[in-house]
């Protein structure tokens, strides 16, 4: 049963059947309840994917991360996804890994959905903007980036200026005395780089050096963190702090330092539940995804309401520093 055959049984157009399920006023109370009569009477389920095509909107909006099982992406898309279907958005979810060809072939799965817009959640986004097939996507649909600033037309960012955060964590640590900090990083993201300047220039800003040995890129994982540190123990490199560009690899750092039996500043980022959870509880730069996903969902609707001229292209929010035991601020 289709919407032709209920046109068909009720003597009436096929527009006028979509107005019906649309639940436009401009059909007369007989005829719509003749078509609804007709409806439950034939068990017809409308089709959503052929209303959303006569709306021109699916009421869907597509979500892209790079692995569901990270901590900070999984918390974002929690936030998100319940904001969106409070709304009366659908949502689809794609993790695409690493890999640009899977991001773009992710890209081009919800245009051949109809999505209404699309959002990519994590700096990790920012480099498919700059190739050639992104001009299509962003002609066809807004797309909204949380904690990515990328410079694109029809695309919109809500940040958090964690540059500023590292620079003032550095700035803090050097304040107390610590001058050889050393960095535990992973990939050099947008976000990753936001975060190494912010460093570098709270060193500057402290009078300190910036030591490209005590900046050191490792794998996302809490062993590799923790094997690192262990190396440059038993080689007994000078640092007297860590700083590390997520909770986990910080987590590993103090493990190392605990199997050391040694005690020092421990920092890392995103605040994600893991940071309460270590043993000691694990001092982080939040970088505020609690305020940045329900407002990227309002830059959304804004955007798709046709207030995207008056929109900003993007929204930033400063971070603060969540103390706990790994380092407490001292006055």
């Amino acid at each position: 049963m289709t919407i032709y055959d209920i046109a068909k049984t009720c003597g009436v157009s096929i527009a006028t059947v979509s107005r019906v399920l649309n639940g436009s006023a401009k059909v007369r109370a007989a005829t719509r309840d003749k078509v609804l009569a007709a409806m439950e009477e034939q068990k017809y389920t409308p089709n959503p994917f052929a209303r959303g095509l006569g709306l021109d909107s699916m009421k869907t909006v597509g979500i892209l991360c790079t692995d569901i099982s990270d901590a900070f992406f999984a918390k974002a898309v929690s936030l998100v996804e319940p904001n969106l279907r409070s709304r009366g958005f659908d949502v689809i979810l794609g993790c695409t890994g690493n890999d640009p060809a899977d991001k773009k072939k992710y890209l081009h799965l919800f245009l051949e959905r109809h999505v209404d817009a699309i959002i990519l959640i994590g700096s990790s986004f920012g480099e498919i903007f700059d190739h050639s097939h992104m001009v299509p996507a962003t002609g066809k649909v807004p797309i909204f980036i949380i904690n990515c600033n990328v410079k694109f037309p029809n695309v919109y960012c809500v940040v958090c200026d964690e540059a500023g955060g590292f620079c003032e964590t550095a700035q803090l640590l050097a304040k107390g005395g610590y001058k050889h900090i050393l960095y535990l990083y992973d990939r050099l993201t947008y976000s990753g780089k936001q975060k190494l300047k912010g460093l570098h220039e709270g060193l500057k800003k402290s009078k300190l050096e910036a030591n490209p040995q005590l900046e050191i890129m490792v794998e996302r994982t809490m062993s590799d963190a923790k094997n690192v540190v262990d190396k440059l123990l038993a080689e007994k490199k000078p640092f007297d702090a860590i700083i590390a560009s997520e909770d986990i690899l910080a987590i590993g750092a103090q493990k190392a330092l605990v199997a050391a039996g040694l005690s020092m500043p421990v920092i890392g980022c995103n605040n994600s539940i893991l940071a309460s959870c270590s043993t000691p509880a694990l001092t982080s730069l939040d970088n505020r995804l609690e305020a940045l996903c329900p407002a990227t969902v309002n830059v959304l609707l804004q955007v798709l309401e046709g207030k995207g001229k008056m929109t900003p292209s993007v929204t930033t929010f400063e971070p603060y520093l969540c103390y706990r035991d790994s380092f407490k601020k001292t006055e």
